[in-house]
């Protein structure tokens, strides 16, 4: 009988001894979880991040603290089913503007919700049937066509004589004008000297005849201004269209005004183009983008060869809502340069929200019309919706 028992004794000891055994193996038997590999692994860190931090990195906010994570995860289905602080989101179906106020104050990298505000901006001139500026209507008294539809709200309107300026001085300086050119020059420093305020307005100079070439970048100096036209020799070609599409799109459409300007670009030329390698629409196209009225001055002293080019610098004025000035002598080149000047201090801006408006990039009509017969408005054509 004793005998038996110890048999039975250590039977029993040995299927503990094995089944102690068989635990501590079975996990090195089993796939493991992504999760506990990454644990196990040597010092060096795992190259893959955790899922939340490369969520993070995908929105375009590594800096975010996890605790903001749940702004840009709420754009998930799934992703806001499976947190339990759910109910901060469902705030999210709010306006932009109402969402603002969630975020933490004391959270300094929380992203911030930008809403777009539709809202076109157009300055213009106004003449009577004698060709006189108008300079005392209300915004009563105009009626705005957006894109063919009525504007749905007027948010500003303000008669201007004292909005900051951003003007280019273009400057043909090719052959064909070599023997006016030295008056031209001192009509266009008078005009700078007469138009431009220091601390104010700005300006720069470029000259062109095969290239366009900057004298003078922008500043607010007439002196400055004046070397830089100085500056320029007279020689070579002309590229007329590339030197407008050069200055709207690489200097007044990459300036940063603190607020409200006018970009002008007055253009001394014969309308002459033979080395562009942009078309006149292109540079037309370029000046509406970069909202820039140009107003041209003609060098053709009523020759029959110039009205080819009277005609181009005629459709370059027209198109961006300026004015083109043909004199019939060379003194009246300074006479042209003071007629700019007075309507530069003479226009008025208007500030609207447009109907049916849509951020597609397509180029949608502006037409501005006054209430009160015989009087001509002037503004640009149009311009260009922005894309979302």
């Amino acid at each position: 009988m004793k005998v038996r028992v110890i048999v039975l004794l250590m039977c029993a000891c040995f299927v503990l001894v094995a089944a102690a055994h068989t635990q501590d193996t079975a996990p090195a038997d089993l796939p493991s979880a992504p999760s506990s590999a990454r644990q196990k692994a040597p010092p060096p860190q795992p190259t893959a991040p955790p899922p939340q931090a490369s969520a993070g990195q995908q929105s375009g906010q590594p800096q975010i603290p996890p605790a903001s994570d749940s702004k840009t995860e709420s754009s998930s289905p799934a992703a806001s089913s499976s947190q339990p602080a759910a109910a901060p989101q469902q705030e999210g179906t709010a306006p932009p503007a109402a969402s603002a106020p969630a975020t933490s104050p004391q959270d300094d990298n929380a992203p911030t919700i930008v809403k777009r505000v539709n809202e076109v901006n157009v300055v213009f001139t106004v003449t009577d049937k004698h060709g006189r500026y108008v300079r005392d209507l209300k915004k009563n008294d105009f009626r705005i066509v957006d894109d063919a539809k009525p504007a749905l709200e007027i948010r500003s309107f303000r008669a201007e004589t004292d909005l900051p300026l951003e003007a280019g001085l273009l400057i043909d300086a090719s052959n064909s004008i070599r023997d006016r050119f030295k008056f031209e020059q001192e009509a266009a420093i008078e005009f700078l000297n007469q138009t431009l305020r220091r601390k104010y307005d700005r300006a720069f100079v470029v000259g062109f005849d095969a290239t366009p070439e900057v004298t003078q970048d922008f500043t607010d100096s007439t002196e400055a201004l004046s070397v830089g036209v100085r500056a320029l020799r007279p020689g070579g070609g002309t590229a007329l269209f590339d030197a407008v599409y050069f200055a709207c799109r690489d200097k007044l459409l990459k300036s940063s005004p603190n607020g409200a300007v006018r970009r002008a670009i007055i253009l001394l030329s014969d309308g002459d183009d033979n080395q562009s390698h942009v078309t006149r629409e292109e540079a037309i196209d370029m000046a509406e983008r970069a909202e820039v009225v140009v107003y041209t001055i003609s060098t053709n002293l009523m020759g029959s060869g110039g009205r080819r080019g009277d005609k181009i610098l005629e459709r370059i004025a027209e198109a961006t809502g300026g004015r083109s000035y043909v004199p019939f002598q060379l003194t009246e080149v300074a006479n042209a340069f003071a007629s700019i000047q007075e309507e530069l201090r003479s226009q008025y801006a208007i500030s609207y929200k447009p109907a049916d408006f849509r951020p597609d990039g397509r180029f949608r009509t502006i037409e501005i019309s006054a209430r009160q017969k015989g009087l001509h408005v002037r503004s640009r054509r149009g311009y260009y919706a922005p894309v979302q």
